[in-house]
């Protein structure tokens, strides 16, 4: 080995120890007599002090330069009074150099790696990841990424889980986004694609008798990048036999509350974790996917407001619509300038227009009162808990605007009066999903989930007569506003699986075509089975307190699906096509 000791595991303990150090050199200062080398590898920073008495070392440290690699052998000593560095883990000591080696050379950093990096462009950041990687604030994300699969591994196998690895290119069949295709060399015209989940073969995996398996998948969906998107992700997948819904729910639950003390103690945890249905979820929040760290809670007001002479709210409720509003505390003094902000919130959910009512100290104040009688304001404000000095919204619109738009004006405020505790991870279970939603522009039932979702037993009478009305058995994990898993017991009776098929839509050659391989096995003693698949791009963000999941991954895309290390997607030659029998189109 090139160096016998960790730059960043010195401490005063080590004081006379002779040492081998090698990493990059990280900042220089020349006082004259002495040179300061500020040594890095992984595990953190040694100040290496090169003095005049070793000439040679001297000269190699006095020609080094930022990231420069360096091996240095010296003797660890107490710094000298007064001069530690508390700041530093490694600051009760340095290194007194008696020889240094250049083991590369570096060109000036092309972006800087000191500092947390959001000073510098993200274009940049991923063009130079390789040195974006040398930052600590991703050195440390991607060791807490280490820990939680660790952990996952460790907890599973425990409980009697089998890692399985399953392929990576399988048969394009529909799981709610777009697939990324890859092209038959040896079958000219077809084409494999990369999984969006293992989701079939994972219940085939249960069909075949393993009853407990898990894998840290890969997976791989065309679909408009965000924040929390990637085109290729990782998630916890997991599935199990002979289990309902809540044993699933309890093996996800254990997991993550005995994970959440070993690999990020500064963090809490409501425990157990909240339950609710969708249903109850979109009635309180507006959303499936709540931040529960927090109150402002949406309050209806329909039926106080319905008939009001207010035409705005009378019209709404007579076309089918609700009124709902949120209360955001000590902010009745917003400007007009303020208030258009929220407005235009609002209509970006696709609200008309937003309501808003200032509790001043000498009154109501805002351009709806004028249109509401004091019954309707009292009424508001027993409703909503206004005290004074807070401001309330309200729109009145179709259901589901009304909730996005409330929902939206709920996180602005949370990010704006500070309203979720930074240290609070608050997971929250979110059951009893639509079987089915409504495809307007296709006209037919799309599966809500996904199409090997189990139906509530007792709703399945009504599975073609009345498809709104039936509920799944699926469920979502939440956290902190974001879908942190989605998981639900499966279909495993293959008459069941085909009446499903066929309230999609699917004529019966495209059932057999997509899906025959899991009809058939289902006819071989396919046994009750359930899973769950938790986001580890998305988990390890929330532990690592960053905004982005590409904050978390050594080697991301943009938001516009491109590598900009690498230059991908790039074109490839013409003999590469003809090979897979393509043609780019003109």
């Amino acid at each position: 080995m090139l160096k016998t000791h960790n730059c960043g595991d010195l401490r005063a303990q080590d004081a006379g120890r002779k040492v081998m150090l090698a990493g990059w050199l990280h900042k220089r200062r020349d006082h004259g007599g002495l040179i300061f080398l500020d040594l890095r590898d992984r595990s953190g920073v040694a100040q290496i002090v090169v003095g005049p008495e070793v000439a040679d070392a001297r000269q190699v440290a006095d020609a080094a330069r930022s990231e420069y690699v360096l091996a240095v052998r010296g003797t660890v000593r107490l710094r000298p009074e007064g001069m530690t560095n508390l700041n530093m883990p490694t600051g009760q000591v340095e290194v007194a150099a008696e020889y240094v080696q250049v083991l590369n050379t570096s060109r000036p950093p092309a972006i800087p790696v000191d500092g947390d990096g959001r000073n510098v462009s993200e274009d940049m950041r991923l063009k130079y990841r390789y040195l974006d990687l040398r930052r600590e604030r991703l050195q440390h994300s991607l060791m807490l990424r280490h820990n939680v699969c660790k952990f996952i591994r460790d907890y599973l196998s425990a409980r009697g889980f089998i890692e399985i690895e399953t392929p990576v290119l399988i048969k394009s069949t529909p799981e709610g986004a777009r697939d990324y295709v890859v092209p038959s060399r040896v079958h000219p015209g077809k084409f494999y694609a990369l999984p969006q989940s293992p989701q079939q073969l994972k219940q085939l995996l249960m069909v075949a008798g393993f009853e407990r398996y898990f894998q840290i998948a890969r997976c791989f969906r065309d679909e408009d990048l965000r924040g929390d998107r990637q085109p290729e992700f990782t998630q916890l997948d997991l599935e199990m036999s002979f289990v309902e819904r809540d044993d699933v729910l309890a093996v996800v639950e254990g997991l993550l509350t005995e994970m959440m003390p070993v690999v990020a103690p500064h963090k809490r945890i409501l425990s157990p974790f909240p339950r609710m249905s969708y249903t109850e979820a979109m009635e309180r929040f507006g959303t499936d996917k709540p931040d529960l760290r927090f109150g402002l809670e949406l309050v209806d007001l329909t039926d106080a407001l319905g008939q009001s002479e207010f035409q705005v709210f009378r019209a709404a409720q007579e076309s089918g619509g609700r009124i709902k509003a949120v209360r955001a505390p000590g902010c009745a003094d917003y400007t007009r300038r303020e208030l258009d902000e929220l407005a235009a919130i609002a209509k970006g959910q696709g609200a008309k227009g937003l309501v808003t009512l200032a509790f001043a100290a000498d009154g109501i104040k805002g351009p709806a009162v004028k249109f509401l009688c004091e019954s309707d304001l009292n009424e508001i404000k027993r409703r909503v808990e206004a005290r004074e000095g807070d401001l309330v919204c309200i729109v009145a619109d179709q259901p589901g605007v009304v909730g996005k738009s409330l929902s939206a004006l709920r996180l602005t405020w949370r990010d704006r009066l500070n309203l979720a505790p930074a240290d609070l991870i608050a997971f929250g279970w979110v059951v009893d999903f639509p079987m089915f939603e409504w495809n307007t522009e296709q006209k037919r039932w799309d599966a809500a989930h996904h199409p090997f979702t189990m139906p509530k037993r007792e709703q399945l009478g009504r599975l073609e007569t009345d498809p709104a009305s039936v509920l799944s058995d699926a469920y979502d994990l939440v956290c902190n506003g974001y879908e942190l898993a989605s998981g639900s017991i499966r279909i495993h009776d293959r008459e069941i699986q085909r009446r499903i098929f066929r309230v999609l839509n699917y004529p019966d050659d495209e059932i057999q075509a997509r899906f025959g391989h899991m009809l058939e096995a289902f006819e071989y003693g396919a046994p009750p089975h359930g899973g769950m698949a938790p986001g580890i791009d998305r988990l390890v963000m929330l532990l690592a307190d960053e905004s982005s999941i590409r904050e978390v991954i050594a080697f991301p895309k943009t938001a516009s699906a491109t590598d900009l290390m690498t230059d991908a997607p790039s074109v490839v030659d013409a003999r590469q096509l003809a090979e897979l029998h393509l043609r780019i189109a003109e």
